[in-house]
C-alpha cells in the first residue's frame, strides 16, 4: 500500500466518471467548487485523494491523475440514499444555508452518516504515512477528523468547511449537534470561509460542549484546536490566461452573434440548487420586462443551471419550477428566434465558460446563501478587458472580498431589480474602475495565497506548504 505525506479527503473524487480507452482519467472541474480550488495546488506534490468515485457497489481502481493518487471509497445504494442524499443534503445542507428549505431528520440517516464517515476515516488511516498532513473537506465528512485522531494521533489533521456555518439557533436544531462538533474538533485546525462562521462555531462548542473557546482557539482535553477564516479563492492567473487566448475571444464574439448581437448580455451560472436564488432572479428579470425597463431585443439573459442531486425530491421540484418559469417568460416576452432567456442545463468546459464570461456585460451571482461562490471570482479573473459588471448577493462569502461589485439582497425583489438596472445602466468608467479594483484583489488573494494562509497555520514545519505553493 503506497502512502502519502498529503492526503485530501472529500466526498467525491475529482475525476470524470468515464475512464478513456487508454486508461487515462481527467480532472472533473465544474464552475467554481472544491476541485477547481484544489486542482492547481496538488500538481506540485505527491498526494492521495480519498473519495467516492460515483455509483454504487465495489470501489473501482482508478489511475493517478497528474501524479495525484485516487483512492476510492465504496458506497452502497443505502449509503447514497441515507448518507449523501439524506443526512448530508437534506439535513445539514438546509440548516447550513439558513433553512431556505425545511431540513428533515431521520434516525437511519444519522446511522448512515456515521457508517460512511468511519469508512472514509479507515481509508485515510490506511494511506497516510506517519506524520502526514490530512486535509478533510466539507460537511459530508464532519466526523472524520475525530475518528481519524482516535486511530492515528500522529497525523496533522485539518478540516475546512466550504459552505456557511450557521448561527447557534439554527445549528441547535440538529439532534446530533454534540457529535458533529466533537467530530470537527478532532482536527488541529478548523477553517471557515468567513470570520462570522468561526465565531458561530466557538459559541456552539462553549454552549453545547462546555469547552473554553475564543474565535481563534478552543481547548479540547490536552490539545488546542485553532479555528479561523480562510476565504477560498481561484487560480486567478490560469483563468486570466485562458480568457486571453485568441480562440476564446473568437468564441466569445461568435456567442454574442448567436445570441442575436444584443446590446447587453446578462449571465448566470449556477448549480440547480434552491440556495442559488434562481427563481428570485427570474422573477426580477420578468418584472423588468413587464415594466418595460428591459427589452428582449436589446438585452438577453443566459441562465446556465447545471443539474445537481437529481434524485433528491426538493431538487426535482425546483427544476420543474425553474423550467416552468423560463417557459412562461419566453412564451410571454420572446419572439421567434429571440427568446428572452437562453436556458442551458449542460456543463461547460473551461474554455467555453471563459468565453461566456467574456460575453457577459452583467454577471448576476445572487444566491440566497453561499459559503463563497467561486463563479463570481472566475468572472472577475476572466475580464482581462476590465469590463463587465458583477451583480453580487450580500449573502455570498465573496461579497466580503469584492465590495466593488453591485451588491444586492436577493430576498428583496425590488432591490434586486434596482441592482440589476444599476449594473446594466452603469457608466463604462464606473464599471472599469470597479472591475480593476476587484481584479487587483484577486491577483493578491488567489488560490496559492489561500493555501499559504491555511497550511502555514496547519503545517508548522512549513515543508508541505513550500511544495504545494512552489516555494
Amino acid at each position: 500500500m503506497r502512502q502519502s505525506s498529503l492526503v485530501v479527503v472529500a466526498n467525491r473524487l475529482p475525476v470524470n466518471d468515464n475512464v478513456a480507452l487508454d486508461g487515462a482519467c481527467e480532472w472533473r472541474r465544474s464552475p467554481g467548487g472544491l476541485v477547481s480550488a484544489l486542482h492547481p495546488l496538488l500538481r506540485h506534490t505527491p498526494a492521495t485523494w480519498v473519495g467516492w468515485a460515483g455509483g454504487t457497489g465495489p470501489a473501482p481502481t482508478l489511475p493517478d491523475v497528474d501524479g495525484v493518487r485516487m483512492h476510492t471509497v465504496p458506497l452502497t445504494g443505502d449509503d447514497l440514499r441515507d448518507h449523501y442524499e439524506g443526512f448530508a443534503n437534506a439535513t445539514l445542507w438546509p440548516i447550513y444555508h439558513d433553512a431556505v428549505e425545511q431540513p428533515e431528520h431521520h434516525r437511519r440517516w444519522w446511522d448512515a452518516y456515521q457508517r460512511v464517515n468511519q469508512r472514509f476515516a479507515d481509508a485515510t488511516a490506511e494511506v497516510a504515512e506517519p506524520g502526514a498532513v490530512v486535509w478533510v473537506q466539507d460537511y459530508h465528512l464532519q466526523l472524520v477528523p475525530g475518528l481519524l485522531r482516535a486511530m492515528r494521533p500522529d497525523l496533522r489533521i485539518g478540516f475546512f468547511l466550504h459552505v456557511p456555518f450557521p448561527p447557534p439557533e439554527l445549528f441547535m436544531q440538529l439532534p446530533r449537534r454534540a457529535e458533529l462538533l466533537r467530530g470537527m474538533l478532532g482536527a488541529d485546525l478548523v477553517g471557515f470561509q468567513r470570520a462570522q462562521a468561526a465565531h458561530n462555531f466557538a459559541q456552539l462548542v462553549t454552549k453545547v460542549l462546555g469547552l473554553p473557546a475564543t474565535d481563534r482557539r478552543i481547548g479540547v482535553d490536552d490539545r488546542m484546536v485553532r479555528i479561523g477564516a480562510f476565504p477560498v479563492s481561484i487560480d486567478t492567473a490560469e483563468m486570466s490566461a485562458l480568457a486571453s487566448r485568441p480562440e476564446v475571444a473568437d468564441r466569445a464574439r461568435r456567442l454574442r452573434h448567436d445570441l442575436g448581437s444584443p446590446e447587453q448580455v446578462i449571465l448566470s451560472v449556477d448549480r440547480m440548487d434552491y440556495t442559488k436564488g434562481i427563481e428570485q432572479r427570474l422573477k426580477a428579470y420578468s418584472e423588468l420586462l413587464t415594466d418595460g425597463h428591459v427589452k428582449v431585443r436589446d438585452t438577453v439573459l443566459v441562465q446556465v443551471a447545471v443539474p445537481s442531486r437529481e434524485r433528491v425530491g426538493q431538487y426535482q421540484i425546483l427544476r420543474e419550477r425553474v423550467e416552468r418559469e423560463v417557459g412562461r417568460i419566453n412564451g410571454e416576452f420572446g419572439r421567434v428566434g429571440e427568446p428572452a432567456i437562453h436556458y442551458l442545463t449542460q456543463p461547460f468546459d473551461r474554455a467555453e465558460l471563459a468565453a461566456l464570461y467574456r460575453v457577459a456585460d452583467v454577471m448576476a451571482v445572487t444566491p440566497l446563501r453561499d459559503g463563497m461562490n467561486l463563479v463570481a471570482k472566475e468572472y472577475v479573473a476572466a475580464r482581462v478587458d476590465d469590463a463587465g459588471a458583477l451583480l453580487l448577493s450580500e449573502f455570498a462569502g465573496a461579497a466580503a472580498e469584492l465590495p466593488q461589485a453591485y451588491l444586492v439582497n436577493p430576498h428583496d425583489l425590488e432591490g434586486l431589480k434596482q441592482g440589476l438596472l444599476a449594473a446594466l445602466r452603469a457608466e463604462p468608467a464606473d464599471v472599469q474602475e470597479r472591475m480593476r479594483a476587484m481584479r487587483a484583489h484577486l491577483r493578491e488573494h488567489d488560490i496559492r495565497a489561500w493555501a499559504r494562509s491555511y497550511l502555514s497555520t496547519l503545517d508548522q514545519s512549513g515543508s508541505l506548504l513550500s511544495r504545494l505553493t512552489g516555494g
